[in-house]
């Protein structure tokens, strides 16, 4: 969707979970992916990204939003306050965010790392693999929220580096070409 501008920043009170399936942009019905939900966490502060839209990109942003978070995705929309990175920044803004509740259809609910892990590798949707996915958010959080905390995302990558080497073990040796 189109946008005016991008902040990076925070929002309190949540955590960031592998707790949403998806069956349709990183996963399929026969093998949903996991994709990142927010979770009510009182002494919580999640880092990520807002758009700002304005004028025409403000209905056009919401047709597209709400088709492919609630719509799709069985997500439910919250106004939240977020907090800028800027040093400049004054006030918090409001923002809309899109949580799954235990109550969507889609939701998985809580795994081990391992499992999401092992999930992750192993589904992919039209919008690509649902390994990209979370290396792209790890690598976002790397390089924008380094000063950021996120056990549960780190855990995950960890888990599915450490898996990934061992989809190409076999007990045969590899034949000489």
């Amino acid at each position: 969707f189109e946008f005016t501008s991008r902040k990076v920043g925070f929002i309190r009170g949540y955590s960031r979970r592998f707790w949403q399936g998806d069956t349709f942009h990183r996963g399929s019905e026969r093998m949903p992916g996991r994709v990142v939900t927010l979770l009510e966490d009182g002494g919580a502060c999640t880092w990520g990204v807002a758009y700002e839209v304005r004028g025409e990109q403000i209905a056009a942003s919401l047709q597209y939003l709400n088709m492919r978070e609630a719509v799709l995705g069985g997500y439910d929309t919250k106004l939240v306050k977020f907090h800028p990175q800027e040093k400049d920044a004054e006030e918090p803004i409001l923002a809309l965010v899109y949580i799954a509740t235990p109550q969507n259809p889609s939701y998985l609910g809580p795994a081990s790392e391992e499992d999401i892990a092992a999930q992750i590798i192993v589904s992919s949707g039209c919008a690509g693999h649902n390994i990209e996915y979370l290396l792209r958010l790890a690598d976002f959080m790397r390089y924008f929220c380094p000063q950021a905390e996120d056990k549960h995302l780190f855990s995950i990558e960890e888990a599915l580096i450490s898996i990934l080497p061992c989809l190409y073990c076999t007990e045969e040796p590899l034949e000489e070409t």
